[in-house]
């Protein structure tokens, strides 16, 4: 469906516009992968540190708690400096925090550096997609939105395996590991901010909008609760498998290789992006189908490959593609009907709400695993248990959004662009 502009007096070159998107796309790709960048360097960490697993989770979870405040705040940040202000904080903040890391080698630089980084993350990750929609249609007042929002969910995804792909890389074969991945981001934020600066704004700074709406007496966006759990759900099974990656090739599979955990990561979140692809044409009630099926066949696969007398890692990595690639399908569907349902104006606290949901499922196992390893439980027992909850979580969700009464709207068919 083609929106309605809820900004009208903001006129926008269609060239401008159209330059701007694949700015934004850009601005985006590098904080999402600097959200996961440190990833495969927590065993340097550890080893440089004396790092126990308890303060590794805890690391995380500062980031994680910097994400969903931000995200929080989002949509008000974004009606008093816009758009735009929006992405070039974001970037600012991660060019900050990569400083700070690079600069800083004592453990208060980490939980700062993390803590920022989870900042940057929500600010762009809560922003980006509505700014590539109002960009594409400003570009094309005729053009789909589908198009943007699938370039977004895809870059949001695909990014978070890219920063654990370089920094495994430059962790294995450069000089300084603990500091060259940083400066690299440097410089990629560089170039960021510079172009952000010429994208042109789409959304009014003061909220007027929103005050009007309100002022009718409407009430509010909500998120769909199928949607919050389907997200949720979906992130919580890749953020099991993702925080406890390094953990499994180090040990149980005797792997411990920097690249190859960098390169796991980047194998589960480009699942993710080539089954959002993939499923361009499929019905969303079959997209939302096959991603639980993925994610269910792949949690079991996990369990079953660190729990054999001689742990697997071919099955270990087809595990994490299988769940990666329902990842991918589940927050596709998710968002599409987010933001089908939603007004234009409210897609920015819809999509901030989205996220949410995203980061506390990416969240919850990380941090809960950590703390059922330091009170001495084992790592493929930490895998069972958590395993079995999220599948139920992935099992209900995807049950309940399947059921779900299509729309028959624009964004259950293939776009022609």
């Amino acid at each position: 469906m083609t929106a309605v502009d809820p900004h009208p007096a903001l006129t926008v070159q269609p060239g401008r516009a159209g330059s701007g998107f694949w700015t934004v796309a850009y601005a985006l790709l590098i904080v999402m992968a600097f959200a996961t960048l440190p990833s495969p360097l927590y065993g340097l960490y550890r080893t440089r540190d004396h790092l126990s697993s308890f303060v590794i989770t805890v690391v995380f979870a500062i980031f994680a708690g910097g994400t969903i405040t931000t995200l929080l705040a989002v949509p008000r940040i974004a009606a008093r400096i816009g758009r735009r202000g929006v992405m070039l904080a974001a970037v600012a903040f991660m060019m900050t925090a990569a400083g700070l890391l690079a600069a800083w080698k004592a453990l208060p630089a980490l939980f700062i550096g993390r803590l920022l980084a989870g900042a940057s993350a929500g600010l762009a990750a809560g922003t980006a997609i509505t700014f590539l929609i109002e960009l594409r249609l400003r570009a094309d007042p005729k053009a789909s939105m589908i198009r943007a929002r699938n370039i977004g969910t895809s870059v949001n995804v695909g990014a978070l395996g890219v920063g654990p792909l370089v920094a495994g890389a430059l962790a294995q074969w450069a000089k300084w590991p603990l500091t060259v991945p940083y400066l690299v981001w440097l410089g990629l934020g560089a170039f960021a901010l510079v172009g952000l600066w010429f994208v042109p704004e789409t959304g009014a700074r003061a909220s007027g909008v929103v005050s009007s709406t309100r002022a009718a007496g409407a009430a509010p966006a909500r998120l769909p609760i199928p949607a919050a759990a389907g997200t949720f759900s979906a992130f919580a099974a890749s953020g099991l498998f993702a925080g406890l990656a390094g953990l499994f090739l180090g040990t149980t599979l005797h792997h411990p290789a920097h690249v190859l955990s960098g390169a796991t990561l980047f194998l589960v979140f480009s699942a993710g992006v080539v089954s959002q692809l993939a499923t361009s044409g499929f019905r969303a009630s079959t997209v939302l189908a096959l991603g639980t099926a993925g994610m269910l066949g792949g949690l079991v696969l996990l369990v079953i490959s660190v729990r054999l007398s001689n742990p697997n890692l071919a099955m270990f990595l087809v595990s994490g593609a299988l769940i990666g690639a329902g990842l991918g399908t589940v927050f596709k569907g998710t968002t599409g009907i987010v933001l089908e349902a939603a007004a234009p104006e409210s897609r920015l606290a819809m999509t901030s709400a989205l996220l949410i949901a995203l980061y506390v499922g990416l969240s919850i196992p990380v941090v809960g695993a950590g703390v059922a390893l330091n009170q001495g439980a084992t790592a493929p027992d930490t895998v069972l248990g958590f395993a079995i909850l999220v599948a139920l979580g992935v099992s209900l969700s995807g049950w309940a959004l399947v059921r779900r009464r299509p729309r028959r709207t624009e964004s259950s068919q293939p776009d022609p662009r």
